[in-house]
C-alpha cells in the first residue's frame, strides 16, 4: 500500500499541534468501567524501547510497534484515538465477537498504546483475513482485565475519537462521557457519504483522505490513525457541532436562572 506518502502530502493541511499531557490526573468526567467494577491497575510500561520517528500513515513495522503496551516515548495529549479488533467466538462465531485487540494513537498519529487481549471465551475463528490475529498472537497478549485498566487510564479525562466507537467501548466493558466522545461515523457531512446511513471506515479513508486501508488484514493501529486524520480534517466541524448540541450544559444564556423582577410599590 503507497501510503506514506499520502501521510507526507497531508501532514501540511493537518498542522494543528496536540496539547502534551502525561497522563491525566482524576477528573470529573471518568471513563468508567462497565458492568465489571475492579479496581483500575497501574498502566503497564516498558522496560526499555527504543525511540522511533514520526509515525507514517501506513503504520509501516517501524512505527507500528506491535503489542508494546504503553508506549515510554510519546505523549498522550487531550485527543486520543481508539480502535480494536474482533475474533469469533461461541457456536456463532459470525455473530459473537470478542475483543483481541486494542490500539490508541494520539492527535498526530503517534502509537500511544497497542496490545493483543486473551479473549476470556473460547475463539471458533480467528477471523486471520480480515482481523490480522492468529492463535500465535496470544502468546505474549495481555489478559482482558489489564487491558481493560489501561486503557480507561489513558482515556480518562481525554477527548476519544472513533469510528463506531461505541462498538469498541463495549468490547472493552467500558463507558465514556458522551460529551467526551467525537464518533467519525455520526458526523453528518460523513453520513452523507453513505446516503445517510453509518459509513465505512475504508470508504471515508479513500473519499475524504484519499489513501486506501484495509485492503488486507486490517490493522487498529492503522485505523486508528486513518480515524484521527479523518477528525483533524473537519476538527473544527465537529466541534462547532459538538457546542450546539452541548450548549446548555456548557452554561448557555437559557442555562443561567433569571433574577426575579423587582415590583413597584404602589403609593
Amino acid at each position: 500500500m503507497e501510503l506514506s506518502a499520502n501521510w507526507k502530502k497531508l501532514k501540511a493541511t493537518l498542522s494543528v499541534e496536540a496539547p502534551k499531557k502525561t497522563l491525566p490526573q482524576q477528573s470529573n468526567h471518568e471513563t468508567k468501567i462497565v458492568k465489571r467494577k475492579r479496581p483500575l491497575a497501574s498502566v503497564s510500561r516498558p522496560e526499555k524501547k527504543p525511540k522511533t520517528g514520526r509515525p507514517s500513515m501506513d503504520g509501516d513495522i517501524a512505527t507500528e510497534r506491535i503489542n508494546e503496551g504503553l508506549s515510554g516515548s510519546v505523549e498522550i495529549g487531550k485527543y486520543v484515538a481508539l480502535d480494536c479488533e474482533m475474533v469469533g467466538v461461541g457456536p456463532q462465531p459470525d455473530r459473537e465477537s470478542a475483543l483481541a485487540r486494542a490500539s490508541i494513537v494520539n492527535f498526530n498519529g503517534e502509537q500511544v498504546y497497542d496490545s493483543f487481549v486473551r479473549p476470556k471465551e473460547l475463539v471458533t475463528d480467528w477471523r486471520t483475513p480480515v482481523s490480522g490475529i492468529s492463535p500465535k498472537d496470544m502468546l505474549e497478549a495481555r489478559s482482558f482485565e489489564q487491558v481493560q485498566a489501561d486503557v480507561s487510564k489513558i482515556l480518562d479525562g481525554n477527548i476519544l475519537v472513533g469510528h463506531a466507537v461505541r462498538n469498541d467501548l463495549d468490547a472493552l466493558l467500558l463507558g465514556h462521557p458522551k460529551r467526551d466522545i467525537r464518533d467519525t461515523a455520526r458526523h453528518p457531512p460523513f453520513r452523507k457519504l453513505a446516503g445517510g446511513g453509518s459509513p465505512r471506515l475504508k470508504i471515508l479513508a479513500a473519499e475524504i483522505l484519499g489513501i486506501e486501508i484495509q485492503s488486507g488484514a486490517h490493522s487498529s493501529v492503522q485505523d486508528a490513525r486513518a480515524t484521527m486524520l479523518l477528525f483533524r480534517r473537519e476538527k473544527e466541524a465537529f466541534e462547532r457541532e459538538h457546542a450546539k448540541k452541548w450548549r446548555t450544559q456548557n452554561g448557555s444564556k437559557s442555562h443561567r436562572p433569571r433574577q426575579p423582577k423587582k415590583k413597584k410599590k404602589k403609593h
